[in-house]
């Protein structure tokens, strides 16, 4: 019996050592065996974890699946929203799977990576639905702990936030700037749990970003996070209602603000 007062996901870590296995290595076999030739993707990418956007400009015949996304687990699509090519990849749920894709898309070329994910309400903002942009996310889950050293948070890069802070005035959409629970395990959301993270000031509770946000800091990467608030937890009934498209429009109109500012500073 182990004597260690620390349960193993906070044992035997070593942050500042590389890893055996890669996003890279496992790239260049799957290309081997694909027959995919070494492109890179578009610098902008998107994680859908619940596939409204795919879904969308693919109902809009706007979506092209990408001939040079190599990942074993995951289809890619690219398309062009107003002047921006992006390269989306659906169904992502959960943090480990988000991370997993994502160092694969830093791997492959992204720059810049947007996650939208649905979220539940935690502290009442509004009737949903509406975005928050996730500034910090409680490391709920077990992903990050492999990434960074245990704390409470993992956040978004700070410069990252001050840049675009500005797209928050100009946005049309419903956004905030919030904090969520991260959560591995979304059928144990108790309510005191609930009410404990109401306390906190956290807004929504989700299952990627506290992970995303670790693994940026780790490998000094641009990510954002956004809770596209979508229900109550199921506790009234007509929950879960997203908005035209089951949301995929405001989503992507609110996704293209921030992607374009970034590309703006980045070309100055």
């Amino acid at each position: 019996m182990c004597a260690s007062k620390f349960p193993p996901i906070l044992r035997n870590k070593d942050f500042e050592r590389p890893s055996v296995f890669t996003a890279e290595n496992l790239l260049r076999e799957a290309k081997r065996q694909k027959g995919i030739t070494d492109k890179k993707v578009p610098s902008i990418c998107l994680l859908d974890p619940d596939g409204d956007i795919v879904r969308k400009m693919q109902a809009d015949k706007k979506a092209a699946l990408s001939p040079n996304w190599a990942c074993y687990h995951t289809n890619m699509y690219i398309f062009r929203y107003m002047e921006i090519e992006f390269g989306i990849v659906g169904y992502a749920v959960g943090s480990s799977f988000a991370v997993l894709v994502a160092e694969q898309l830093f791997a492959s070329g992204c720059r810049l990576l947007l996650s939208m994910s649905s979220a539940g309400q935690i502290v009442i903002k509004r009737k949903p639905p509406y975005f928050i942009l996730i500034e910090k996310a409680l490391r709920d889950e077990g992903t990050s702990y492999h990434y960074l050293p245990p704390s409470e948070y993992s956040s978004i890069k700070k410069e990252l936030l001050n840049m675009l802070t500005d797209v928050l005035d100009q946005s049309s959409t419903d956004v905030y700037i919030g904090d969520s629970w991260t959560t591995d395990a979304p059928f144990r959301e108790t309510a005191s749990s609930i009410e404990y993270f109401r306390s906190q000031g956290i807004q929504a509770v989700e299952m990627e970003a506290a992970a995303l946000y670790a693994l940026s800091e780790a490998i000094d990467k641009p990510v954002l996070c956004f809770a596209h608030v979508t229900n109550q937890m199921g506790s009234i009934e007509g929950d879960f209602e997203k908005g035209v498209d089951q949301g995929g429009y405001d989503a992507m109109q609110l996704i293209y603000r921030f992607a374009k500012a970034w590309t703006d500073l980045k070309s100055r």
